[in-house]
């Protein structure tokens, strides 16, 4: 008898943009979890009966500050935490008005060029996906 594989952990997030202070290219937001004194994309687990598409923007809001405008979907990470699949679904996101605040679960964000982007990544699957992103055409 084979055990049935856990119910996936349900979440969204994504590949936060703007355009670059300097007037050339992009800036990536990168978000510091001090519990896991890691960097990476904003994202979270999706609340009961929530789309994925209102998850990403509302961990985007609640993780950065800034609401943001969803563009073309990305690859859908699955990785296992704590014996239980997880599933995070992603989008690019073009950054819109706001401000952030640290608390306790996001101590820091950082705007960063896509190469200084990727290097501050904690998670090779997060590298890949802001490889992802970078070809879509509309950034």
């Amino acid at each position: 008898m084979t055990t049935p594989t856990p119910t996936p952990i349900l979440a969204a997030g994504c590949v936060l943009w703007r355009p670059a202070i300097s007037g050339h290219g992009i800036e990536i937001a990168l978000v510091h979890r001090p519990k896991w004194d890691d960097w990476s994309h904003p994202k979270g687990k999706r609340k009961r009966g929530e789309t994925a598409e209102a998850c990403a923007l509302r961990e985007v809001l609640e993780e950065t500050g800034r609401r943001c405008e969803l563009g073309p979907r990305l690859p859908t990470a699955h990785y296992w935490v704590d014996g239980r699949p997880k599933q995070v679904e992603y989008w690019s996101a073009r950054a819109l008005d706001g401000g952030f605040v640290p608390t306790k679960e996001i101590d820091a964000l950082v705007w960063l060029p896509p190469p200084s982007a990727r290097h501050r990544l904690t998670q090779p699957r997060d590298r890949d996906l802001l490889d992802a992103a970078l070809t879509t055409p509309h950034l």
